[in-house]
């Protein structure tokens, strides 16, 4: 049976290789790949990561090979991308404590949970894509955290780039508010892979936020708790790392690799790598 794949993308801007990486994986094999963002608007990729030229600062070099950045633009242009599905119509969102009729609108939260999670059922995994998009509306998005929820409570694989793993950092259930990377081994953006000045996003002209506005490394350190761990991998050419349900990869060079563990995981059983 075909295997599918959701892959979320942010509006903001997402990095190119770290979509064209799983999804050259996904395409060799033939699986359905579904694409979604958080108000159903086309994804586009950053400009930086569709030009060979550009140096990373942290890395002092080009991340992009020329091939890359061809494979990015074609996909970006292609039309492929152009009617992702549209979370916010889709997943639902927890309510106010203080709306009117708290109790029945939490009724209907739960009714549209466990619809939600039968619609899934024909996925077999879900990717967030990373790139400093991510950080405006996918990672404290609660729809988000409902689908990676859903998808974990499964068994199903859940699998995160570069600041798409904040997303399973800020995924909680309600009821001890624990991280569902709690006591697990992960992968993101290490601290030292962080930029100084010039973090942008697509839609936002002339913003230059400066550095992050939040290390990843000191979050996902203190999501996986005392009997979890976050591997960075600093000084090491890929760091990616699955500890089932999870599949996370560090950022833009682990893309390629990380779209091959997944493919791993889903056909081979695959349940351990990196650690």
């Amino acid at each position: 049976m075909t295997k599918r794949v959701l892959v979320i993308l942010s509006e903001f801007g997402y990095w190119g290789e770290e979509l064209v990486g799983p999804l050259s994986a996904f395409d060799e094999r033939g699986y359905d790949v579904v694409f979604a963002t958080p108000t159903g608007k086309q994804p586009h990729a950053l400009p930086p990561s569709m030009d060979p030229d550009y140096v990373d600062p942290p890395l002092g070099r080009s991340v992009t090979t020329p091939e890359v950045a061809k494979l990015t633009r074609d996909l970006d242009e292609s039309g492929r991308l152009a009617n992702p599905l549209n979370l916010s119509a889709w997943a639902p969102e927890r309510p106010y404590t203080s709306s009117p009729d708290y109790l029945r609108r939490l009724e209907s939260y739960h009714r549209a949970v466990a619809k939600l999670e039968a619609e899934l059922v024909p996925y077999d995994a879900v990717l967030i894509v990373g790139g400093s998009g991510p950080i405006v509306d996918l990672a404290n998005n609660e729809r988000v955290h409902e689908i990676v929820l859903a998808f974990a409570r499964a068994g199903k694989p859940v699998a995160a780039e570069c600041y798409g793993v904040a997303c399973l950092a800020f995924a909680r259930d309600w009821e001890d508010r624990k991280s569902i990377i709690w006591g697990k081994r992960v992968t993101g953006h290490c601290k030292e892979y962080d930029y100084k000045d010039g973090t942008g996003f697509l839609g936002v002209p002339d913003f230059n936020m400066g550095p992050p506005p939040y290390p990843l490394e000191y979050i996902l350190r203190d999501a996986t708790g005392p009997e979890g761990r976050y591997i960075g991998n600093f000084g090491r050419e890929t760091s990616v790392i699955v500890d089932f349900p999870f599949v996370t990869g560090r950022s833009t060079p682990d893309s390629f690799l990380t779209g091959q563990k997944i493919v791993e995981v889903l056909e081979g059983g695959l349940r351990r790598f990196g650690w």
